[in-house]
């Protein structure tokens, strides 16, 4: 045994002689493999404990949600400081105790979000979705469905993007929802499974454009998220209290289309169902130029604000929401 070893050893140190730059690529080729090994190890963690709260009543798993969210609050602190920074400069007249009370309740509600989504799939009819959400259309559906035109439909991370997304096209109609991939591709198409599994469908951020203009034409829903930050800078305006980037793609959409343009919130009622409320920006006096766009995102983003301002433990503060800033 150690003399097979011993030669494996030299023959291996021979080649390194012949080629430098084989065990350069090995460690790359090793990297790899452990990172896919890792991120597969991860994905079998993560369904396991999906069937185990879908095991469990529901009650049971929002308790379970308000620990790990106390958890990560107290214990591992992951973000406190930017989520309770951000808190306290958005609502400078609150005490430092109400701000704390308000991130504590931000962290509980992030990862009811995280258990919520893994019991998506015991949704299966719209009578399930009906008993976790209220929601009343008939407005939205009138001006989109209804005049057999698209419409546009611009959300947050606010309440539970993802049950609102998974409910209302169970209840209102399907969507086509943009998404921004999972690093961790099991992850990412397990989730895209489960938004898609009752009629909607997936499109990643960069497809956006292009599909969301066939969708829009074609009398489809496009739902995109309008709160977060636009790497490229190309627009600024002002959002919770100070300026920041944003992306204008809802609007172009919108404009570019004819399509009327809907700001739908979901948020908790207090009792383990949720409303989803809507509301439609007037763009009447617009027409398609970037200024136009422009302004259009103003006026929904203030929509936005209005609702983070009044339900601030429902928003998704530990985003960095204010990195981009003006050059």
């Amino acid at each position: 045994m150690f003399a097979l070893f011993f030669c494996n050893l030299v023959y291996t140190l021979r080649l390194s002689e012949k080629d430098t730059t084989e065990p350069v690529i090995s460690m790359k080729r090793l990297a790899k493999n452990n990172k896919e090994s890792l991120q597969k190890i991860l994905y079998i963690l993560i369904m396991t404990f999906g069937v185990l709260v879908r095991n469990i009543s529901r009650k049971r798993s929002t308790a379970i949600a308000h620990l790990l969210g106390d958890f990560v609050y107290h214990i591992l602190k992951t973000r406190r400081t930017l989520v309770t920074r951000n808190l306290a400069l958005t609502f400078p007249l609150k005490s430092k105790t109400e701000i704390n009370a308000i991130a504590i309740k931000v962290y509980r509600n992030q990862a009811e979000n995280i258990i919520e989504m893994f019991r998506l799939p015991m949704i299966k009819t719209a009578e399930d979705a009906a008993k976790l959400i209220d929601v009343d259309a008939s407005h939205f559906l009138a001006k989109t469905i209804g005049q057999k035109k698209g419409g546009v439909l611009v959300s947050a991370h606010f309440g539970n993007w993802e049950l609102l997304g998974l409910c209302c096209g169970l209840l209102v109609a399907p969507f086509t929802i943009v998404v921004k991939p999972l690093k961790n591709l099991q992850i990412d198409r397990q989730i895209n499974a489960w938004r898609t599994m009752h009629g909607n469908r997936i499109v990643y951020d960069w497809l956006a454009l292009r599909e969301g203009m066939r969708t829009l034409r074609n009398g489809g829903i496009v739902v995109l998220l309008g709160d977060q930050s636009d790497s490229s800078g190309s627009f600024f305006t002002e959002f919770l209290g100070r300026r920041t980037s944003v992306f204008l793609g809802p609007a172009f959409l919108a404009l570019k289309t004819g399509v009327p343009l809907f700001v739908g919130m979901c948020r908790r009622t207090g009792d383990g169902r949720y409303t989803v409320e809507n509301e439609e920006i007037e763009m009447g006096d617009l027409g398609t130029t970037k200024a136009d766009a422009e302004e259009l995102v103003r006026r929904y983003t203030k929509v936005v604000e209005r609702y983070i301002y009044q339900y601030p433990e429902e928003w998704f503060w530990l985003h960095n929401r204010w990195k981009q800033t003006e050059s």
